[in-house]
């Protein structure tokens, strides 16, 4: 741990003396004097704080909370936009070491290189530096502010000729990474139920990560996850930060105890959790398939517990399936190549990485680059995944272009 942080604090101070000399060069025709001075010490004393902050996330201070999170977080947002600006610094440098070496066989012996062009193009680079630091950080504090409650409602239809006539426009209301722990109050919370009761859902799905690690996030919270209700129920399945394998236990039996408080809880609320099993969702005397399994990762080495024999057993019979299954590596993986009679399957997991770009017609996240199918409706054959882009947070404690998620699904029969 001290090696690791010693290097952090190393890269921290490197970056912010390099840093430094942006802010010189771009206020140098600004400000003068004293009042230099008092920039540079407001600079120094700025610098100072996000360092604690920093700090802290090596060495948490004792009633470490919310707060000290979101300072922590308030920090660590400027530290990397402060990289990302001295990056334009380090250009102008490496370009000056070229201009300097290629001199060195090119001038003759007392010739005087003329430094101007190397002094505005300084400027240049100083001004991009400060632009692509000031901008980025304004962005990503908007996104801790409004964007993480920035809910969103998106309504999706998906036809298929094996749903019983009974079940044509039966609505499913989609859940998925609440992360309870990362809400400071359940006021947001309540905003998103709120809107979840407004869609009138025949059932309710919550496909994972209800907490960050241990099942005393949602203390406080009962009363909110039992006002989910549906005519044909809550259903939910565990995600891979449900399990506490982030945290270190006094013991195995400790890491234990707390799923099974993390399970009783949810039966507490009405909700009735599938571990590697199905139900019957019956509608006018008709049935269709619920599948629900255990966190079964694909990618990055998260854990599989999830085990679709046992899930898939006793479904065979039922004309229409749906698979409840945190991570939607599991769909390429395992359901596309095995259970080619899973009608649709439901994920979440991915975040969307909390951050990208969503526009009508087009979406990019950097999460793409790690999972193929990481946001929305998805379709190979005649089988369907939707990935739930979450309604919570965990780490970046907010959202940049890729808002919070309530999915509202429509079954059609064609």
């Amino acid at each position: 741990m001290f090696i690791r942080f010693l290097i952090f604090f190393t890269l921290i101070v490197i970056v912010e003396f390099y840093f430094l000399q942006a802010v010189k060069t771009f206020v140098q025709d600004f400000s003068q004097g004293k009042k230099n001075g008092i920039l540079y010490t407001a600079y120094g004393f700025a610098a100072f704080s996000i360092l604690i902050g920093l700090v802290s996330l090596f060495y948490p201070p004792p009633n470490w909370n919310n707060f000290f999170r979101y300072i922590s977080s308030v920090a660590l947002i400027i530290m990397v936009c402060k990289l990302l600006g001295s990056s334009f610094l380090l250009i102008d440098d490496v370009i000056r070491l070229f201009r300097w070496i290629f001199s060195l066989f090119t001038h003759k012996k007392g010739e005087v290189v003329d430094a101007a062009q190397g002094i505005s193009r300084l400027k240049f680079f100083s001004q991009l530096a400060v632009t692509f630091t000031v901008i980025p950080a304004v962005g990503f504090l908007y996104g801790m502010v409004r964007g993480a409650y920035k809910y969103r409602v998106h309504n999706v239809k998906v036809p298929s000729p094996n749903l019983p006539p009974e079940f044509d426009g039966f609505k499913i209301v989609q859940l998925s990474d609440i992360h309870t722990g990362s809400f400071i109050n359940g006021d947001a919370l309540t905003k998103a139920f709120d809107i979840v009761a407004k869609q009138n859902a025949d059932i309710i799905l919550f496909t994972g990560d209800l907490v960050n690690n241990v099942s005393t996030e949602v203390d406080g919270h009962e009363h909110l996850f039992k006002s989910l209700k549906a005519p044909h129920g809550v259903y939910s399945v565990l995600g891979n930060h449900d399990y506490g394998d982030y945290v270190e236990w006094d013991s195995k039996e400790a890491k234990r105890a707390n799923l099974e408080m993390l399970k009783a809880k949810q039966k507490d609320f009405g909700w009735r959790l599938l571990m590697n099993e199905n139900v019957a969702i019956e509608k006018d005397g008709a049935k269709i398939g619920l599948l629900g399994i255990e966190n079964w990762g694909g990618n990055m080495r998260f854990p599989r517990y999830g085990k679709m024999t046992e899930a898939y057993e006793g479904a065979e019979d039922y004309p229409f399936k749906i698979l409840m299954s945190h991570d939607p590596s599991h769909w390429d993986m395992q359901v596309l190549l095995d259970y080619p009679n899973i009608d649709l399957t439901l994920s979440g997991h991915t975040h969307g990485m909390q951050f990208g770009i969503e526009i009508p017609g087009f979406k990019w996240s950097p999460i793409k680059y790690l999972y193929k199918n990481w946001a929305g409706l998805y379709k190979q054959d005649k089988q369907f995944l939707y990935v739930n882009r979450g309604l919570g947070f965990l780490g970046y404690p907010g959202r940049l272009g890729i808002w919070p998620e309530i999915t509202v699904i429509e079954l059609q029969k064609t």
